[in-house]
């Protein structure tokens, strides 16, 4: 499978805003642009002093690039004057901080490209085999969660952290649509205890109240369709022609796909889950069952 692997921690180290889809609508302009002249990587890379790694990168979306780079490219491919002016602003936002740039020391580098699409996205579709999903964690469910993983000094702060995260649930004017389909074994997997459960359980109950948040309760054991067993979360832009984004978190790493493919691939797994998992108009049934046993 064709794929980004990230893996490991660092410290973020690039100025406020979201790159990503800046970074997005630069990089499918630049390749089009580059092919439409009838130039390969190779010259696109002298042109500018790098290397073909370099043109991929950008053209992927990957990284940012300097304003005069992204200005020599387009005098090569012969970019006309209204083109410049809006490539070199889209440039000029590519090495813009993202929204967790403050709290980068305790997100993994792995999951910080998921994290600033997940603001950008017009809808996030999400399975989830273990636990629930962040963006649907009460505050004591997450708290107890991170404990499990974390120093103690860091808890309130991750735990903060997530509970900024879920805002843009509540984004004006247009809200995140989320739709998880999560499998029952992770509401029956005591975190923090009965009280934490409860809590938690209620609270998916009342986000279901939400018009842009869909649940759906899967039976144990549903995860075999989903490579690796692990999570499958797919992301879609609400700008026109950025592709799609599928992001498998594993265990202190991540899979980005990025073959059509491979994320067309994904999208019918998810899909046919959908399928298999209970009605969404049956979730606050499941839930109450599930809640009067604990």
């Amino acid at each position: 499978m064709a794929s980004v692997t990230i893996t490991g921690r660092r410290q973020s180290t690039a100025a406020h805003g979201d790159p990503l889809v800046p970074r997005l609508l630069l990089a499918r302009r630049l390749r089009a642009l580059r092919e439409s002249a009838g130039i390969g990587r190779a010259a696109a890379a002298k042109a500018i002093g790098g290397s073909d790694s370099k043109i991929t990168r950008l053209e992927l979306g990957r990284s940012g690039c300097s304003a005069q780079d992204v200005a020599d490219l387009l005098t090569l491919y012969g970019a006309d004057d209204d083109e410049r002016t809006t490539l070199l602003a889209l440039a000029e936002q590519t090495t813009a901080h993202p929204w967790w740039h403050a709290d980068g020391d305790i997100v993994p580098v792995w999951v910080r490209a998921y994290l600033t699409a997940e603001q950008a996205a017009k809808l996030v579709r999400t399975f989830e085999p273990q636990f629930v999903p962040g963006l649907l964690q009460s505050e004591e469910y997450a708290r107890a969660l991170i404990r499990r993983v974390s120093p103690e000094d860091e808890v309130e702060r991750r735990v903060e952290f997530r509970m900024r995260r879920q805002r843009v649930l509540r984004r004006r004017p247009r809200p995140l649509n989320l739709w998880v389909v999560l499998d029952e074994r992770a509401l029956w997997r005591p975190i923090g205890g009965p009280a934490t459960m409860r809590a938690q359980i209620r609270h998916i109950i009342e986000l279901c109240k939400r018009p842009n948040v869909t649940v759906q309760i899967a039976p144990g054991g549903i995860c075999g369709r989903v490579e690796g067993d692990g999570p499958l979360t797919l992301v879609r832009f609400p700008q026109q022609g950025l592709q799609d984004m599928v992001y498998l978190e594993r265990t202190d790493s991540a899979l980005y796909p990025v073959r059509r493919v491979e994320i067309e691939r994904h999208w019918h797994v998810f899909n046919t889950l959908v399928t298999e998992a209970a009605p969404p108009e049956h979730t606050s049934r499941i839930l109450a069952g599930i809640l009067a046993t604990y």
